[in-house]
């Protein structure tokens, strides 16, 4: 554990991209697909881009950071919030500060960009709090507990880049998987990070997740492929709202982890036209009791199946499976 001569923050700095775009030659611009950037992972994956030949990404970024602690506490004087943006193969470093939302709040925000021409591989974004203490300007007081992955060429938001999904027999594997043998797949949350376990026994299930097969099984992959994702970002909100730390007004705060971002991911959707941290009380309070938490359910469905794009998905699939129809006609 590092030690520092200073006093640093104890709460959490959270970050996460909220959008990505891409500019190419002849100013083109594209707008990266949220399946591009994982807030669970945090990784950002630009080999997703439809084309090839981008040259600027810009990230848009939300830092979280404990105003009240350092209202509280009162060592730190001004209090600024910045985005670095690093390549250690490169040796490339790019450094903005991100603007406050609102007076008194806890949200930061601001873009960065990355020059693909000073990259190589895999770019490190990290956010930090930094302030002047004890008369002694730019002290870093704070930052994010794990930084973002900037993915030059990868097509999976993946950090550890392999698929967080395992194979295994539900009728034969650990018995706690015993009862689910009648089910295709599940989301594990109880890790360190959510797996997906498909069921072997499930014929069929792997080949279709893995791409395997005739065009028509492709396209139904697609859509598999696409609720899967649904249901981990069902999953793992449900884990999320269960498990918070509670202030001693009974205020819910905000895991420091990927839960934290899942949360600020979905509870827009969730509970629209509310400040994030009004929405996780209202979520809190209605799972513990206080209102219904049954009426919630369809708004976190629809939630998950809009970050997992299962909308645009079955669009895609009905119209390949009828241009699949009509070549076999012809």
């Amino acid at each position: 554990m590092r030690v520092y001569p200073y006093p640093r923050l104890t709460g959490a700095v959270t970050a996460r991209v909220t959008a990505v775009r891409l500019r190419g030659p002849g100013d083109i611009r594209e707008q990266l697909e949220s399946k591009g950037y994982s807030v669970v992972e945090q990784v950002v994956a630009l080999g997703m881009a439809e084309r090839d030949d981008w040259q600027i990404a810009r990230l848009a970024l939300t830092a979280t950071v404990p105003v009240r602690e350092i209202e509280v506490k009162g060592h730190w004087s001004d209090i600024a919030v910045v985005a670095v943006l690093t390549e250690g193969a490169t040796n490339a470093r790019t450094c903005v500060p991100l603007t406050r939302g609102v007076e008194g709040g806890r949200e930061w925000t601001g873009e960065i960009e990355l020059d693909r021409d000073d990259h190589l591989d895999r770019a490190s974004l990290a956010v930090h709090v930094v302030a002047t203490v004890e008369e002694t300007p730019g002290r870093i007081i704070g930052s994010i507990d794990q930084e973002w992955v900037i993915d030059i060429s990868s097509d999976v938001p993946l950090r550890d880049r392999q698929l967080d999904v395992s194979t295994v027999s539900f009728a034969r594997g650990a018995e706690w998987l015993r009862s689910f043998r009648d089910a295709p797949w599940i989301v594990d949350t109880s890790g360190r990070m959510p797996t997906v376990r498909l069921n072997s026994d499930f014929e069929g299930l792997v080949a279709l997740v893995e791409g395997r097969g005739s065009k028509v099984e492709g396209v139904v992959g697609e859509m598999l492929l696409a609720q899967i994702c649904a249901d981990v970002w069902t999953a793992v909100f449900h884990t999320a709202i269960g498990d918070l730390e509670i202030e001693d007004d009974g205020t819910p705060l905000f895991p420091p982890d990927w839960r934290g971002a899942v949360l600020r991911e979905m509870l827009p959707d969730i509970v629209p036209g509310r400040a994030v941290e009004d929405a996780l009380r209202e979520v809190h309070l209605r799972r513990t009791g206080e209102g219904s938490w049954t009426d919630l359910q369809p708004r976190i469905q629809y939630a998950a199946a809009r970050r997992a794009e299962v909308p645009k998905a079955l669009a895609t699939t009905v119209r390949d499976i009828e241009r699949i129809d009509q070549e076999t006609l012809a």
